[in-house]
């Protein structure tokens, strides 16, 4: 990932913010004739551990090709916006301003473990089922649904480890602007219709914050 000085972001914490905030993963890793194999899919990080974990379809041939690479990289798109150069003050003293796009992304990289044992299968489907349920009024649970069911439902998948040994981050939030047309950017997010755009004006204002 291209990442000037500028932009370049390596607090765990922020990049683990990251990881967590991101509703979808894209999980690649080197393929045939040189074009890489992705998956698009829910992947959920155990920080103690330095380990994301995840499954897929087993109909899905990425996860055979998977365990012939023996690596993937697991991509995660933070907050991302288009920013308009209208914003900018300088643009009213000499025009030389163009559009650009805000954004964040974390990519995780290191050996990945297949699973097919059903006692782990088991242990992610729930994990990942309680993280994503926890704002339900009445969170569903693995155990709600009848045993013999869920042993068949996992009879189609496969469990995925990732073991991150290389974190890379990219927070590209205007720093490299002037402290007026930062401010002018966050004004212009903060007052859009969308959501997506004014979460990427606050995570402007925490990337001005000292360090």
């Amino acid at each position: 990932m291209y990442t000037p000085p500028a932009f370049r972001e390596d607090r765990p914490d922020i990049l683990f913010a990251i990881i967590r905030q991101a509703r979808l993963a894209i999980l690649a890793s080197n393929g045939a004739g040189g074009v890489p194999e992705i998956t698009h899919l829910p992947m959920t990080l155990v920080e103690e551990d330095g380990v994301l974990l995840g499954h897929l379809a087993r109909a899905n041939p990425h996860w055979q090709a998977l365990r012939g690479a023996g690596r993937a990289l697991a991509i995660f798109q933070g907050v991302e916006g288009y920013v308009s150069p209208n914003w900018y003050p300088s643009k009213a003293e000499h025009h030389r301003v163009v559009p650009t796009w805000n954004y964040e992304a974390v990519h995780a990289e290191g050996p990945l473990e297949i699973i097919e044992d059903p006692a782990r299968l088991h242990a992610i489907v729930s994990l990942l089922t309680q993280q994503q349920e926890a704002a339900q009024p009445r969170p569903w649970a693995v155990s709600d649904a009848p045993a013999p069911f869920v042993a068949a439902q996992l009879k189609g998948i496969v469990g995925l480890s990732l073991r991150i040994e290389r974190l890379e981050g990219k927070r590209k939030l205007s720093q490299n602007r002037a402290a007026e047309d930062r401010a002018g950017a966050v004004a212009g997010l903060a007052a859009s219709g969308d959501a997506r755009d004014r979460a990427v004006a606050e995570a402007m204002r925490e990337a001005a914050l000292p360090r």
